[in-house]
């Protein structure tokens, strides 16, 4: 790895840090930075996932503050990140990859529509204070899993998804369900560093020099979202997703 490479991955890893942290989507950075170095496109995902736990974390950090009085709800839905994300490992390890890479771009899509179309789903589906106490805690860990099993698998935009059902399912803020949508991102990470770094091929060159550099691209993101009016927060989270999905749906149908 050359003095050039170096400098790309660390620019990659603040940049996905920040935009993890505030929308998700920022293994769309790396993921490319690390095939850019030479890795095969498979250690370049096992790789990439690695790289971007500590970014998640330093997002926990930053967002501490929205998550004050969260604990129950995290709890209930950690079990489910957790068996989720183990899944989407096994997937990757274990399945061909051409089929997911299909559905993947509809479903970031779909999450950037739901968070853009909110309140009319929410007059199709209930809003979240008439669901009763039996569904809320059917549905959490439904969706939690459902998101980490993707996480696991690849990842990109999981911050879009997160955000996106849990704001359809929760009278939160914005701001708050981002807090817990790093927590939940943070999770699937640490699974999937445990996983790939036991059965997987990583690059730990490159993961010295993302990771580092995700840390301080996940505190400063998190703390810029806190700051972001929600309204303004909305807006950046459906065009990055939107923009995901887009490229992802260009490189499903032209490889």
């Amino acid at each position: 790895m050359d003095f050039t490479h170096i400098l790309l991955l660390a620019a990659a890893g603040v940049a996905a840090g920040a935009v993890n942290a505030i929308a998700g989507g920022g293994s769309l950075i790396t993921f490319p930075s690390l095939i850019a170095t030479g890795l095969p496109t498979v250690d370049a995902n096992v790789t990439n996932s690695v790289s971007v736990f500590p970014g998640y974390v330093s997002s926990v950090v930053g967002s501490r503050a929205d998550l004050a009085g969260q604990g129950r709800r995290v709890r209930a839905a950690l079990p489910a990140a957790v068996l989720g994300s183990a899944a989407g490992c096994a997937l990757l390890l274990l399945t061909p990859a051409r089929a997911f890479e299909i559905v993947v771009p509809f479903l970031v899509l779909g999450a950037a529509a739901t968070l853009a179309f909110q309140e009319r789903l929410r007059g199709l589906v209930g809003h979240p204070r008439a669901m009763s106490p039996r569904r809320a805690a059917v549905t959490l860990p439904t969706v939690v899993f459902a998101g980490a099993v993707y996480g696991g698998y690849f990842g990109a935009a999981l911050g879009v998804m997160y955000v996106a059902v849990l704001a359809l399912i929760l009278d939160e803020s914005l701001k708050r369900i981002n807090a817990l949508k790093n927590v939940l991102s943070a999770t699937v990470g640490f699974v999937t560093l445990v996983v790939f770094a036991a059965f997987a091929d990583v690059d730990w060159g490159a993961v010295a020099i993302l990771a580092p550099a995700a840390i301080v691209g996940g505190y400063v993101g998190a703390r810029l979202a806190r700051r972001l009016p929600q309204r303004v927060l909305k807006y950046v989270i459906v065009t990055f997703g939107t923009t995901v999905g887009l490229i992802l749906l260009y490189r499903a149908v032209t490889v």
